[in-house]
């Protein structure tokens, strides 16, 4: 398995993912734009929901768009998945929604440069859009720690994922985070070693939620609204049931949350 195979694996929840922004967005969506996209598992899986959907995967870099151009095409979904190797802000493709997550909002380490690429989202909105990412905070946010979890792979294979967070500034709200991946046999580490030692290494700048929606606020969006969980209830119809944090809602020690900003 390559890094980008194994972070799809360890790290990622397409499935999950699209149902939330299917749900957030309300309207019937059809056109997903996944920023930041990587190894772009969230723009196939959207791709495979229906015929009718169209995924925009925006990544400058050409390695992960390789790997989602061969993904894109052994899953059949090759003709409803535009890969655009670009800068996002400078991409122009609309969509009914833009999706920047597992935390690449965190990229922007200036309040000028959050709001410019926030404007830009906006732009390539379709009329009623919503632009949607993610973000940690919480107890630990700038506490040294090293996580390592263990994941079963294709054919009875073992991974064992280490999240890292090394470097930590609470005065900049600068972090550098690492993903590294093992090989596991019976329970022991095997004798391939590292798998990918830092396969992924990331600088990021950690918002906090009111400077987030404030940033998306001055961009222009109308709403702004954050949930702490992905939702899992589903009415009578089957649609997803979601319930935005209130005013007297408490957040988890450690949190992830989703913040989404509506386009009117």
């Amino acid at each position: 398995m390559n890094r980008f195979e194994l972070y799809e694996l360890c790290v990622t929840e397409p499935v999950r993912v699209c149902r939330f922004l299917d749900a957030a967005h309300g309207h019937e969506p059809r056109t997903l734009r996944e920023d930041f996209s990587g190894s772009g598992a969230l723009s196939r899986c959207w791709a495979a929901i229906s015929e009718e959907r169209r995924a925009i995967a925006v990544d400058a870099d050409a390695e992960p768009l390789r790997h989602l151009s061969r993904k894109a095409k052994a899953c059949g979904v090759v003709d409803r998945v535009v890969m655009r190797r670009s800068d996002v802000i400078a991409c122009g493709s609309k969509a009914d929604i833009i999706a920047a997550t597992n935390f690449p909002i965190c990229y922007w380490h200036t309040r000028t440069d959050l709001v410019r690429y926030l404007r830009a989202c906006r732009r390539r909105l379709n009329r009623r859009g919503v632009f949607v990412c993610d973000l940690y905070g919480g107890r630990d946010a700038f506490v040294l720690s090293k996580t390592t979890r263990r994941i079963r792979g294709p054919v009875k294979s073992l991974i064992e994922y280490t999240f890292e967070q090394r470097e930590a500034n609470p005065v900049s709200s600068r972090v550098l985070d690492t993903l590294s991946f093992r090989h596991v046999k019976d329970g022991k580490r095997g004798s391939s070693g590292v798998l990918h030692q830092d396969a992924f290494v990331y600088d990021w700048r950690l918002w906090s939620i009111p400077e987030l929606a404030d940033a998306m606020r001055e961009a222009g969006f109308e709403a702004v609204e954050v949930y702490d969980e992905l939702g899992d209830a589903v009415d009578g119809e089957g649609r997803l049931y979601l319930r935005p944090v209130g005013p007297e809602d408490a957040l988890e020690d450690n949190w992830v949350v989703y913040l989404v900003a509506r386009k009117g």
